[in-house]
């Protein structure tokens, strides 16, 4: 969706519920584009890793810190994406990306992601607004309720942190409150389309299911940060460097590829964002 803009009703949408929907936020040349590059670039899959679900099960996905001239990068930096989290984050200091993954939920053997609030793991980091935090979902396949899309518990991010542990590989938290919140607020099954857009707050509760069906459940997830938000605990720097926004054609028009070694992957055996 070219030169996108949110109305003033959708950024009262997300205040009160803690998320957003955008249909058709991408084209679908722009869809394919992501699609053929996730399924074909080379280093995307060199710097994949699995993470354990409590049942076994393996979610895989592929994290890095620097959006460069690539095709992902590109969107990340896109003026639709930028402006929309400078519009629904707090604060007015400049936007600033800590983190992009391609969340790669294969059929039949991808896990579910545990009940948790990604501030929940953010936290630990030692970022110290929530409220200047939130992530971008675009989803490169369809997803719905059979291959394992997101849930989300509506309004859920006006409770604040909440407790969690570890769950399986993963962090989880504290189902004491999930099972308080799920009887005081709407279970939502976000199910999108290809080039469907979610925007959520970093301290709404959401899980999804594993992936029992035939079809593969893609997605890119950008999160942003003011750099006011400083954590001091996360040595990557990134996430308070102000990002330069391109124009939303350019990751069409622009040459840009696959990601580079200078996107700066996460290792699993260092990782510091998740854990």
């Amino acid at each position: 969706m070219i030169n996108f803009k949110l109305t003033p009703l959708q950024k009262i949408d997300y205040q009160l519920n803690g998320y957003l929907i955008v249909k058709s936020f991408l084209s679908v040349k722009e869809v394919n584009k992501l699609y053929s590059i996730a399924i074909e670039d080379d280093t995307m899959k060199k710097h994949a890793f699995d993470l354990n679900d409590q049942e076994g099960k393996k979610t895989k996905l592929s994290l890095w810190y620097f959006p460069g001239q690539d095709t992902y990068g590109l969107l990340t930096k896109s003026r639709r994406m930028v402006d929309s989290a400078n519009q629904l984050m707090d604060g007015d200091s400049p936007v600033c990306h800590f983190h992009s993954k391609l969340m790669q939920k294969e059929p039949k053997v991808g896990g579910a992601w545990e009940w948790h609030q990604d501030y929940g793991y953010w936290y630990k980091n030692e970022f110290l607004f929530p409220d200047q935090m939130m992530s971008i979902m675009v989803a490169i396949t369809e997803a719905n309720k059979k291959n394992g899309c997101i849930q989300v518990i509506k309004g859920s991010h006006k409770m604040g942190r909440i407790e969690h542990g570890i769950a399986g590989e993963q962090v989880g938290a504290s189902q004491h409150y999930v099972d308080l919140a799920l009887k005081t607020m709407e279970l939502v099954y976000v199910e999108l389309q290809p080039g469907d857009a979610l925007f959520f707050h970093s301290n709404i509760l959401h899980r999804s299911a594993a992936n029992l069906s035939e079809n593969s459940r893609w997605s890119l997830i950008s999160v942003y940060n003011r750099s006011a938000n400083i954590p001091y605990n996360e040595p990557s720097g990134y996430s308070i460097l102000p990002l330069e926004a391109v124009p939303d054609e350019a990751m069409l028009q622009w040459k840009g590829d696959g990601l580079g070694e200078g996107s700066n992957f996460l290792l699993k055996e260092k990782d510091q964002a998740l854990k």
